[in-house]
């Protein structure tokens, strides 16, 4: 079932497209991250989608609803910087939100010890939020995010400003939600969003360059590239490489010997059985699958 997608979206300020045309559409069950640069469009792409503001042309579908409803009620969305009470608990901040979401104070005080306990804060429940970690807090920004029962939870540069404990605890809740929720995140952190997600939006300079599963995108850009290393001079190995049948390039980088090939198999077949008869002083041999930071840099340029 298609949960959401926008058609020709568009937001311009001061004449300039900040989103531009974009167009793109996703399941239910899936974590979808929107990746790009700083400046890109991610946070205006997903605050025109929560309906925080309006686009200044195109269309966004909820659930199959009416094209550009009001869909707040189905979505979850916690900011790039959450803002908290910092005198208030943890479990009287959820309390709080869950009767601005207009959920009877029974309810409220239900879901948020559920909520709490989901994101591994009930022990802290008690605890004045200005006590809590970075970590500690985002996670109590994603729980305020659900207290509603969203369809759709939106996080906007969910790890960017923790430290890398808090980054690990966010990512692995993230990993834990997915199961039960569809996440759309943002981030220009790569790695995050090759860790966690299925599907990907590849935004540049406000447009949607790419998207797709990670599977779809790795075929469709895949490089078949081996990462040799040797005791000795380099160059010589470089130019030993270069003359066997299925390598197509080479480079040297950070000590290593990098080589794009045309069949890997023979190509690897090829480099070991050359570098045995010749005894070449071989350390390391590896072969690397494309990085989502090759699919971007690919995906822009083309």
């Amino acid at each position: 079932m298609i949960l959401l997608s926008a058609d020709n979206l568009t937001k311009i300020y001061d004449r300039q497209p900040v989103v531009d045309r974009v167009s793109f559409k996703f399941e239910s069950g899936k974590c979808i991250a929107l990746i790009g640069p700083n400046g890109a469009g991610k946070t205006t792409t997903l605050r025109t989608l929560s309906g925080l503001i309006k686009p200044t042309s195109g269309t966004i579908t909820f659930a199959g609803k009416k094209q550009n409803a009001d869909n707040r009620e189905s979505i979850g969305y916690l900011p790039q910087h959450p803002v908290f009470f910092k005198w208030m608990s943890g479990k009287e901040f959820l309390v709080y939100v869950g009767r601005l979401a207009h959920l009877s104070k029974q309810k409220s005080v239900k879901r948020a010890e559920k909520l709490l306990e989901r994101v591994g804060l009930s022990e802290s429940a008690n605890k004045r939020i200005g006590k809590y970690s970075g970590g500690m807090k985002q996670r109590l920004g994603i729980a305020q995010a659900m207290i509603h029962q969203p369809k759709l939870l939106m996080l906007d540069e969910p790890v960017s400003s923790l430290d890398p404990i808090g980054r690990r605890e966010v990512l692995t809740l993230m990993e834990e939600l997915k199961n039960d929720i569809t996440i759309l995140f943002s981030t220009h952190i790569l790695s995050d969003a090759d860790e966690v997600s299925d599907e990907l939006l590849l935004l540049h300079e406000g447009r949607i360059m790419e998207s797709g599963s990670m599977t779809d995108l790795r075929e469709r850009y895949q490089t078949a590239k081996i990462e040799l290393s040797f005791e000795g001079d380099l160059i010589v190995y470089r130019e030993k490489l270069n003359a066997l049948k299925h390598v197509t390039n080479s480079w040297i980088d950070r000590g290593y010997l990098h080589v794009t090939v045309s069949d890997m198999t023979a190509a690897r077949h090829d480099i070991l059985a050359a570098a045995s008869a010749e005894e070449w002083a071989l350390t390391s041999f590896s072969i690397n699958r494309t990085s989502l930071e090759d699919m971007f840099m690919k995906a822009v340029k083309s």
